[in-house]
C-alpha cells in the first residue's frame, strides 16, 4: 500500500530533488500532477518535470506536495 509523506520544508524539497523522488501535487484538494520529479524550488515556487519537455510551476502557498513511497 502506498504511503504519502507531505513535503513542507526546504529540506524536504531538497531531499526529494536530490533523490529524484516521484511526487504528487494537489491544488484545492484535487490532484493536478502525479509522478513528477522536482527540478528546482524557490521560496514561493516548486518546479516539477514529468517528461523531457514538460515543466510545471506550482505555488508553494496554494499547493500541497507529497512524496509517494511504496510501503
Amino acid at each position: 500500500m502506498p504511503i504519502n509523506r507531505r513535503l513542507t520544508t526546504d529540506q524536504d524539497f531538497q531531499d526529494a530533488q536530490d533523490r529524484q523522488l516521484r511526487i504528487r501535487v494537489f491544488h484545492n484538494s484535487h490532484m493536478v500532477e502525479s509522478g513528477a520529479t522536482i527540478v528546482r524550488f524557490t521560496e514561493d515556487k516548486i518546479i516539477t518535470q514529468s517528461s523531457v519537455s514538460d515543466l510545471t510551476y506550482h505555488s508553494r502557498l496554494e499547493c500541497e506536495f507529497f512524496e509517494l513511497k511504496k510501503g
